[in-house]
């Protein structure tokens, strides 16, 4: 149950926990990719417009000896005060603390006005943020008036920040952010409301790292699409020749085992008939098509072919409800995006046509956004491991702790 779009901030000191773990520009540090900071924007707003002001504390990289300049949160105050500025309308002030517990912390904190900001040092300069350590987790507590969890990028994490935290605060006085929430709703919307035909899009390099989803997906969805390099362990599974395709010669039983199960429930799995092969893993690699279970020896399958474009987006189109998950091949190279565009492009269409979408896992979500398909899908999951996590069927940390 979550409380926010009814409570009042009215002269409340929010405590939100924001997932501002974005790239940065190796030379200038500035943020390359602001859509993190952006999916907080309309909680920060809702706070400041209530009257209320915002402590936000988040990771950013992975600091493994405690404090690093080059994981300093004070690089995103220029792309936070831009967004919030254009969203709010006139100047926000936002404030730094050099740490997150602390004197400076707890003094900027109470000195907060409605309507300010206040974002704390990086939370993993502290070995106890990712340890879950209570202590810790009660020393930030304390900067706060009310604790809004905003963060699904960590809500698989049992971090003092993300999970711990909460218990500090009495029911009506912790909550999810308004894109907590969405995240949450858009999930359960696809695992626990999905209307059929329920098509699942799983790309990627490895089925060892897909197993867990799949298998809960064979409880729930009627079609699973199965494209990238995973395709071709299933392929030799079946006695396919893949030539030097990627193969994770010890999850050929597993593929086998998925294709039974999948046969003794009913649902369609959906195999690459035909592949885009090259001579070498490169941009400039010699290109040529072959069916992806007959690869001659010396090529490797690095993206559907037409024919499984085809045989993938009529699935696609079909389906009332549609998780895309991993791209169909290399898209980060322009002779191998085909398939994955191919992909983006029904979903859209299944999309204008009245199904649910969702798109989750950095490498989906890249590629909606580079070939401009975001506004044309139901939604975008922000959190990569954690919707993994949530649809391989497990209870995320930073759900669990507000929901007790």
């Amino acid at each position: 149950m979550s409380y926010f779009s009814n409570h009042s901030f009215a002269g409340q000191k929010a405590l939100i926990r924001v997932d501002f773990n974005v790239p940065l520009d190796k030379e200038t540090r500035a943020v390359t990719d602001d859509t993190r900071i952006k999916g907080a924007i309309p909680t920060l707003v809702k706070i400041i417009e209530d009257g209320g002001s915002v402590i936000l504390m988040s990771h950013l990289g992975r600091p493994k000896e405690g404090p690093e300049e080059k994981s300093s949160l004070k690089h995103v105050i220029p792309a936070l005060q831009l967004l919030i500025d254009k969203a709010i309308g006139h100047h926000i002030n936002i404030d730094f603390a050099n740490d997150c517990i602390g004197a400076e912390a707890i003094e900027k904190s109470a000195a907060l006005q409605p309507g300010d900001i206040l974002l704390l040092e990086n939370l993993r300069f502290y070995k106890e943020e990712e340890k879950g350590d209570p202590a810790f987790a009660e020393k930030l507590s304390k900067l706060g008036d009310v604790y809004v969890n905003d963060a699904f990028g960590t809500a698989h994490r049992a971090h003092a920040s993300t999970a711990v935290i909460a218990q500090y605060f009495p029911e009506g006085k912790k909550m999810f952010g308004l894109l907590m929430e969405g995240e949450v709703k858009a999930a359960e919307q696809v695992l626990l409301k999905a209307e059929k035909p329920f098509t699942a899009i799983i790309g990627g390099a490895k089925v060892s790292d897909k197993i867990l989803i799949i298998e809960n997906l064979l409880e729930r969805a009627t079609d699973i699409i199965i494209g990238g390099g995973m395709a071709y362990t299933f392929m030799k599974a079946k006695e396919g020749k893949i030539g030097k395709s990627l193969c994770e010669e010890d999850r050929l039983d597993t593929a086998l085992d998925i294709l039974r199960k999948a046969d003794e429930k009913g649902v369609c799995i959906h195999l690459p008939s035909d592949s885009v092969i090259a001579d070498n893993f490169a941009a400039d690699a010699n290109t040529s098509t072959a069916p992806s279970n007959n690869i001659p020896d010396g090529w490797m399958g690095l993206d559907i072919g037409t024919n499984a474009c085809d045989q993938f987006a009529n699935a696609i189109k079909r389906s009332k409800t549609i998780l895309w998950n991993g791209p169909m091949g290399v898209f980060e190279m322009e002779k191998f995006q085909h398939g994955t565009k191919a992909i983006a492009v029904a979903i859209a269409e299944a999309t204008g046509n009245g199904a649910f979408s969702l798109v989750g896992g950095g490498d989906s979500v890249a590629a909606v956004n580079q070939f401009g398909f975001t506004d044309k899908v139901s939604y975008v999951s922000t959190g990569g491991g954690a919707m993994l996590e949530y649809f391989e069927g497990k209870e995320l940390p930073g759900i669990a702790a507000i929901n007790k």
